[in-house]
């Protein structure tokens, strides 16, 4: 039989944790430099900001009722649909722009 590692049983599955197995880790601060280099560790333990990055030019929630065959139309042309239906909106002020 192969020898298991510490962490796992004879069968190779993750047995529970003890106290003692805690009092031998180590926080991840301090090992991820060793593993992956200062610039990467860094990298990896900075808090991220969640969500899409800030637009200068941000877009505005609105509430609005569309027919269910255009609803639909855009939705069958699948990821983006929205984005589909405003640029389909701004086409349509530049053609019927007074000036």
């Amino acid at each position: 039989m192969v020898k298991p590692l510490p962490l796992t049983n004879a069968d190779g599955e993750v047995r529970e944790l003890t106290a003692e197995d805690f009092k031998h880790f180590r926080p991840a601060a301090e090992v991820l430099p060793e593993l992956f280099g200062d610039g990467l560790a860094t990298e990896m333990l900075s808090p991220k900001k969640p969500g899409r990055p800030r637009t200068d030019t941000p877009k505005i929630f609105t509430g609005i009722r569309l027919d269910a065959e255009v609803l639909e139309a855009f939705r069958a042309t699948g990821r983006g649909w929205q984005t589909r239906i405003n640029d389909a909106l701004k086409e349509w002020l530049k053609e019927h722009s007074a000036g």
